[in-house]
């Protein structure tokens, strides 16, 4: 009974982010309102990752079968894209790079403000408060 709880908490996310692609106007997936709204309700902490952890580490493991559809896409549209390689390989990589030196400065950053917030916390009562 809790996997289908812990799953029904996951696609309630998943539906406020569908709701919220709808209503607001910026070319944003509503997976990733979803994620953004779960992501902020845990650090929040209006939810916790044991409230979703077993069903959460499920989906990640299965995640590599779902890049199996769009592989087989690829090879069944390659008359399409043989033209085009180069440019695709291009834009594959680049892009990579940008999401990985992005996501790299983002954590980096965050983990300065944890600690600084630390710090100030350490300077009001004298002992850190996790």
């Amino acid at each position: 009974m809790r996997y289908v709880i812990q799953l029904f908490i996951i696609i309630c996310f998943s539906f406020a982010g569908e709701l919220l692609h709808r209503v607001l106007p910026f070319p944003i997936p509503a997976s990733i309102y979803g994620i953004i709204l779960l992501f902020s309700a845990l650090e929040l902490r209006l939810l916790k990752v044991e409230h979703i952890r077993e069903v959460s580490t499920t989906l990640i493991i299965s995640m590599p079968v779902m890049f199996v559809p769009p592989a087989v896409g690829l090879i069944n549209t390659w008359d399409n894209i043989k033209n085009n390689w180069p440019e695709y390989l291009l834009i594959t990589f680049a892009s990579t790079f940008v999401v990985m030196a992005v996501a790299g400065w983002t954590t980096q950053r965050l983990i300065q403000w944890r600690r600084y917030r630390r710090t100030q916390k350490t300077s009001k009562n004298g002992k850190v408060n996790a």
